[in-house]
């Protein structure tokens, strides 16, 4: 049977099932000419190329007696190339910046020359009355997760590595260590093949291994699994009390020069979709181009999908990566009031939704404490920077003492505070306090990407080492940090892999990594699980940890070590030095200590925290 055209309708954008066939719609503002190329879902055969419709800046037509599910492109012809130092090859098929499946390989690192859009009725998928368990935000903990990375080794053991299903059969492990929310590292499709730099020391392709370089915003990572996959990863996550945040990249996509990838943006309409002037792509997001997010075109998709992700999936909130660069203008000037943010806010789908920023961007607009949105809770680095000096002995007691109270310098409540010490960039745990120099020359960049200042302290000796001195003090400092985050207030967040010490050897920034420094080992003894357990349990068990109030009965003491006593039943002292303090404690119990060998509440040992509780 032909496959019958008619004019279709402009709106919505993406896909549609109507009456008798299949709406197709989609924007651009400088096309001439635009195709749409059908066929066949298995085997490829072109069923037949189609010439949209215009009215105005959206391309259309429907067409009736269509296969049931079906793959299809876009042909763009523009009315002019922009002066961007870019050449579009009008002969590109693209994807549908809508479309909610893309034909990419299931298989990690296979690359594909020809990405094309999958159209099918969508499935219903059973829940079993399954919903989310709806914390209340101060009641947070946090785990950052790759969901690669937390079952691709074969120590995992588990049947499906390096995928969404993968991680369901770990969910024990999950609820062992006592978080309530995983965060997961970007999901929405990539490209892991675009990186074209190779390992200097053993010569092995690079890769985009964490997945900050989107393809399409609709589509799961098919190398992760499916869609259903991905439900079902969400409903067993909620089953056990733990929500599912995603974090979600909308500041920028996929490497433009390579347009086989499967992102449609450069090719059906840079001008729009990317913010540049006569000098090119403007870099504030440090990957050489960004998303003209303020834009009416732009903040319609990512609206869309950000409703799509908690209507479909379930999802419970989102983290958005350089929250600032969606406050710019269309042409990259900061706003007190941006329009995309507001209208994030105020959606009545993502009403509920956890809101994440990570305040800042690499082109210097740093807005941490004055993100500007009312529901936004905003990834701390203050916290993070200021604990890290503390602990290693700098003696800014007064910055402790604001991260201690959840930050009121910078927050009203200390709820909108994510507190961490270790993210997915940055040093993990281990090398935190086994590293002052960072090592990312197997990166391929000589060892000039990352942060060349970690605020770190080897202990005295540079590296790996079987001394058991430095071993006992980096273990006793690894606490420390860990003791500081649970018993702070404000929200924790847990870096994967950190309750057994996992290290990246000193690279702060694996971002190609495809190995064992992103890879979580399940063959090490995971000695920091049950001292994290027990923090989690004390922080549940005493709610002025979670309060979103200031608290107001707090007496500090500065006597070498740093003391406070919080509503006369909770003592917590943090000693940070090679001296020895006594605490006169009388009636006092050691809740406590992050000295393996401590049991006592009256002495402070070099380098000890404690928490002790009122008899």
């Amino acid at each position: 049977m032909d496959i019958i055209q008619k004019l279709g309708h402009p709106e919505p954008l993406g896909t549609f099932p109507t009456e008798n066939g299949v709406n197709f719609s989609l924007f651009s503002q400088n096309g001439s000419h635009i195709f749409l190329c059908i066929y066949t879902e298995e085997e490829g055969k072109l069923l037949g190329k189609f010439s949209l419709k215009q009215t105005k800046n959206l391309w259309h037509i429907e067409l009736l007696n269509l296969p049931k599910s079906f793959a299809y492109t876009y042909i763009a012809h523009r009315l002019h190339d922009l002066k961007n130092g870019h050449i579009f090859n009008p002969k590109i098929e693209l994807t549908d910046p809508y479309a909610k499946d893309l034909d990419t390989p299931s298989t990690w690192g296979l690359r594909k020359e020809a990405v094309r859009s999958i159209y099918r009725k969508e499935s219903r998928f059973d829940w079993e009355n399954v919903v989310s368990p709806s914390i209340a935000k101060e009641d947070l903990i946090l785990y950052e997760m790759h969901v690669r990375s937390f079952t691709k080794h074969p120590s995992s053991g588990v049947k499906n590595r390096g995928t969404f299903l993968g991680i369901i059969e770990k969910i024990p492990h999950l609820k062992r260590l006592g978080i309530n929310a995983v965060e997961l590292m970007p999901i929405h499709e990539f490209n892991e093949t675009e990186n074209q730099r190779l390992n200097p020391k053993t010569g092995e392709k690079l890769c985009n291994y964490w997945g900050y370089g989107t393809v399409n915003f609709f589509t799961p990572m098919r190398r992760y699994g499916t869609a259903e996959d991905l439900k079902r990863l969400v409903r067993e996550l909620h089953r056990e009390g733990i929500e599912v945040i995603l974090d979600v990249v909308y500041n920028h996509t996929t490497n433009l020069n390579d347009q086989k990838s499967g992102c449609p943006f450069f090719g059906l309409d840079n001008a729009v979709y990317y913010i540049f002037d006569e000098n090119g792509y403007q870099n504030y997001t440090g990957c050489g181009h960004t998303l003209r997010c303020q834009h009416p075109i732009l903040q319609d998709l990512i609206l869309c999908s950000l409703r799509y992700w908690v209507t479909e999936f379930h999802i419970d909130g989102f983290r958005f990566d350089l929250a600032s660069t969606l406050t710019r203008s269309e042409w990259g000037i900061p706003l007190k009031d941006p329009p995309l943010i507001k209208r994030i806010e105020n959606d009545p789908i993502l009403k509920g939704a956890k809101l994440i920023a990570e305040p800042w961007d690499p082109g210097g607009l740093y807005q941490l404490g004055h993100f500007p949105g009312k529901t936004f809770l905003e990834w701390n680095g203050k916290f993070r920077d200021d604990v890290r000096r503390f602990i290693r002995g700098d003696k800014n007691s007064q910055a402790m003492k604001d991260c201690l109270m959840g930050s009121p310098d910078l927050y009203k409540s200390p709820s909108h505070s994510i507190n961490f010490i270790t993210a997915h960039d940055g040093f993990t745990l281990c090398d935190l306090v086994s590293y002052n120099k960072k090592y990312n020359q197997e990166n391929g960049e000589g060892n000039r990407d990352g942060s060349p200042d970690n605020i770190s302290w080897n202990c005295k000796i540079e590296g790996s080492t079987k001394d058991k001195k430095t071993l006992k003090l980096r273990n006793k400092q690894m606490r420390n940090f860990l003791f500081a985050l649970f018993l702070s207030k404000g929200i924790p967040m847990l870096l994967m892999g950190d309750e057994y010490g996992h290290t990246r050897r000193g690279n702060n920034n694996a971002y190609c990594q495809d190995n064992e420094l992103n890879y979580f080992l399940w063959n090490e003894r995971p000695f920091l699980l049950p001292f994290i357990r027990k923090l989690i349990e004390i922080r549940k068990k005493y709610p002025i940890f979670r309060r979103k109030e200031e608290i107001e009965n707090v007496q500090w003491e500065e006597k070498g070590y740093l003391g406070l006593t919080l509503n006369s039943e909770l003592f917590a002292a943090f000693n940070p030095s090679e001296n020895v303090y006594l605490l006169k404690r009388e009636g006092w119990s050691l809740l406590i200590s992050t000295d393996e060998d401590s049991h006592s509440p009256h002495k402070l040992h070099p380098y000890e925290s404690v928490l002790l509780g009122k008899k």
